[in-house]
């Protein structure tokens, strides 16, 4: 080949490769333009001759002309392409991965799934999650656009494949669905003319977590076999991820049910008698331990008071804190007589096998006038402690067995009137055993708890239940600690303008 592109010699594969060129031909008029360039800047370079790829490299002679040898390299370039195509898929599905499992909600899944498919797969994506009678939630989003939630109703067997795919069924291929047979819910308003759909299902954990819809718009080319298949990969851990954050959601729906049960009630004014509950569980990333509280107002205006403590810490021993709330609650009818009500709640525990025990004190309130009478039964726990109006503290004289343990048991009830102002307090040994104060390592103990309640006599049930609280957790710092609960009976001072039995704060004269 000449210096100026004029063809000095053409051999017979040059003329079968390209049939246009002969001797004395310009190069540029009978060649591929990639090749004409090469010549003209002497290097070596690639391209395309119809469907083939060539490599071109240029060999000079002395007397200023150029020989080209063409050297087909298709399959290499096909391959390096597919692979080039490979890395870039499994890089997006390991980033698509992070970005849908970044979160457990599950229409921030939908939206991370749509706006992905979106960008990368089609021209937009809808993502429908699993319905009921007809109604389902879709995230829809155009690329370039934020994803949008709605609530559809629509029959799944309108578009051809998404009723199978709901249901976890292999997908129908692209090509057997006609884009002008979409139905009209399907097609975005402002999307134009639908060139193109792929559906496919959203695997889950053991049930489908739905089903994801490819729409590609007119004009541009179908999907092909590799895109559908790509579209699967995709689909299978988007559905992952989606499944993953609807157990997640399931679960904290039963917990939040279950932890209400298990929470120490909120307490407020019972016929006339004030009641005021702390809590505090070892854990303070847990909400429910072995500790627990409840007071269950009676017929005949004599209210239930229960303070408990089941050997233990955390779920496990909730979970049998929240049995004997229930046994409990069954044999309210029986709150009159304190020996027979936990003769009854130890035959049940011992009867069940669990070998978890329980301490237990027992307070029947009713009002008096302007005091307070109550029937203390302790079973094992620590008895009560009475703050006089003058800051004298006394100790209620019951005692007993625990509960649980032995198939008969013993107790104690001791009656005790409280005049206005005074306060009966119940609480548990995670109270009195706290480790910490100036040491880090000292108990709390007995003594320091009626020195701090001899300052509380004529104060509200909340107020002693916030001191007693507020001097532990002080004690305490950042030590590990037993679980804590504190229950208040008060007589109010003065008069009680509601009626008697009322429930609120209400007003009280000076």
């Amino acid at each position: 080949m000449e210096l100026d592109g004029a063809l000095r010699a053409v051999n017979r594969s040059a003329q079968l490769l390209l049939p246009a060129a002969r001797v004395g031909a310009d190069l540029r008029d009978t060649g591929p333009a990639w090749l004409a360039e090469a010549h003209r800047d002497g290097t070596p370079s690639v391209g395309w001759v119809g469907e083939r790829s060539f490599e071109a490299h240029p060999v000079r002679h002395e007397d200023h002309s150029t020989t080209w040898w063409l050297v087909e390299d298709t399959e290499a370039r096909l391959a390096r392409e597919a692979l080039r195509v490979e890395r870039s898929r499994a890089e997006f599905l390991s980033e698509a991965s992070t970005a849908l499992l970044g979160s457990l909600n599950l229409h921030r899944c939908m939206e991370v799934a749509a706006s992905l498919a979106a960008e990368h797969l089609a021209d937009a994506a809808l993502v429908i999650a699993p319905g009921q009678r007809r109604r389902y939630p879709v995230t829809y989003c155009a690329r370039g656009a934020e994803p949008e939630h709605s609530l559809l109703e629509f029959d799944p067997d309108d578009l051809p494949g998404l009723g199978e795919a709901l249901q976890g069924f292999p997908p129908v291929p692209s090509r057997w669905i006609d884009p002008a047979s979409a139905p009209e819910w399907l097609v975005p308003q402002g999307f134009g003319e639908i060139g193109a759909i792929v559906v496919t299902p959203l695997p889950g954990h053991g049930v489908p977590a739905g089903a994801l819809v490819l729409l590609r718009r007119g004009g541009r080319p179908v999907f092909s076999e590799d895109e559908e298949i790509f579209a699967r990969l995709f689909a299978a851990r988007s559905g992952a991820a989606m499944s993953a954050a609807h157990v997640f959601a399931q679960q904290a729906s039963i917990t939040e049910t279950l932890m209400r049960e298990l929470l120490p009630p909120a307490l407020e004014q019972v016929s006339g008698v004030e009641f005021a509950g702390g809590y505090r569980p070892s854990q303070d990333s847990e909400h429910v331990g072995g500790d627990f509280y409840d007071v269950h107002p009676g017929p005949d205006g004599e209210t239930l008071a229960v303070l408990g403590d089941v050997c233990g810490k955390g779920l496990e021993a909730a979970v049998l804190t929240g049995k004997i709330r229930n046994t409990l609650q069954a044999l309210l009818p029986m709150a009159g007589d304190h020996r027979r009500m936990l003769d009854l709640l130890n035959g049940a525990l011992v009867n069940s096998h669990d070998t978890r025990f329980v301490t237990l004190v027992l307070a029947s309130a009713v009002r008096d006038r302007a005091g307070v009478r109550l029937r203390l039964t302790c079973a094992g726990h620590l008895p009560p402690l009475v703050v006089r109006a003058n800051g004298q503290v006394e100790e209620a004289e019951t005692a007993g067995t625990l509960i649980g343990v032995l198939p008969q048991i013993n107790t104690t009830t001791a009656e005790v009137t409280l005049g206005p102002g005074e306060t009966c307090l119940l609480y548990t040994d995670g109270i009195t055993e706290a480790r910490g104060g100036p040491l880090g390592n000292e108990l709390y103990g007995e003594e320091r708890l009626r020195r701090a309640l001899t300052e509380c006599g004529g104060m509200p049930a909340e107020a002693v239940v916030e001191r007693v609280q507020m001097l532990a957790s002080q004690w305490v710092g950042n030590n590990a600690h037993d679980d804590m609960a504190v229950l208040a009976i008060t007589a109010p001072r003065g008069q009680h303008l509601t009626a008697v039995g009322g429930h609120g704060r209400g007003r009280y004269t000076a």
